[in-house]
């Protein structure tokens, strides 16, 4: 699954430290997010898309693999 959270991080001015912070987790767990090596559970996909004010929909892109 795709996200946009570092273009929407870099948008807030906000570091990884920054929203790991305000969702809960440690950093190593937006860096593995954002690289796309761990899916967020649905509770952490929305606490992330909340701190932008966006919807799940906005922030992971959802992309079956054929």
């Amino acid at each position: 699954m795709q996200n946009r959270i570092k273009t929407l991080r870099k948008e807030h001015n906000m570091t990884q430290e920054a929203l790991s912070k305000q969702v809960g987790v440690s950093r190593q767990s937006i860096v593995a997010i954002e690289s796309g090596k761990y899916n967020p559970s649905l509770e952490l996909a929305f606490k992330i898309s909340q701190q932008f004010g966006c919807t799940i929909e906005d922030v992971f892109i959802f992309s079956e693999e054929r």
